[in-house]
């Protein structure tokens, strides 16, 4: 799917057709390679999820790999590449500010949900090798600490894309992702709950 089509008019507002034009090819050349308007938007959306993806997951197995400084450098690649690059940045903000997802049954709006399923399970699993490995205190709430991580990143590139010129995410990239990590090591309203 043409990001300037679902920028320009939004997703629900941009057919196969709009798309086919956009794309000066027929209908008929659209419908090769994808079932609908779904599958279309999953592949515009892989297209900028998977490189991060890939980041979080490439070097799990590795005993030797630090997996906080692959959640660290993920979530650094996610701001900058948004800013840097024009295709990803319209490509995030269409999912942030274009998509109206209103239906529950919406298969945009369940294949989101499956992405933050994926990105959270990722960084839950990351989290626990961290811990695993003394990087991160062993009474961490791996799950609380990830939500805490996603909000955070969806947070400023929602702020970040809302009013670019209110801060310089490419400058603060590192230090906002640090800070969040500082969060994690210190913050005891992140550890795991004790019973009274």
């Amino acid at each position: 799917m043409p990001p300037q089509m679902c920028f320009a008019q939004g997703v629900s507002r941009t057919s196969l057709a709009d798309v086919a034009a956009a794309a000066n090819v027929t209908r008929g050349a659209i419908y090769w390679h994808f079932r609908n308007k779904s599958d279309l938007f999953d592949a515009m959306v892989e297209r900028v999820r998977l490189p991060m993806q890939s980041m979080m997951t490439s070097h799990l197995d590795d005993p030797d790999s630090d997996p906080l400084a692959l959640l660290r450098a993920a979530a650094v690649f996610a701001l900058r590449d948004t800013m840097r690059n024009p295709h990803s940045r319209k490509v995030v903000d269409i999912i942030f500010h274009k998509c109206e997802l209103v239906d529950a049954a919406d298969p945009i709006l369940m294949r989101q949900h499956e992405n933050f399923r994926v990105w959270m399970g990722n960084a839950v699993r990351l989290l626990r090798l961290a811990i695993a490995k003394g990087r991160l205190p062993a009474d961490l709430d791996p799950q609380r600490a990830a939500v805490l991580l996603h909000a955070t990143l969806s947070g400023l590139l929602d702020n970040w894309l809302f009013i670019p010129d209110s801060f310089d995410l490419d400058a603060q990239a590192e230090q906002l992702v640090d800070a969040c990590l500082d969060a994690l090591r210190c913050s005891p309203s992140l550890r795991i709950d004790r019973p009274a």
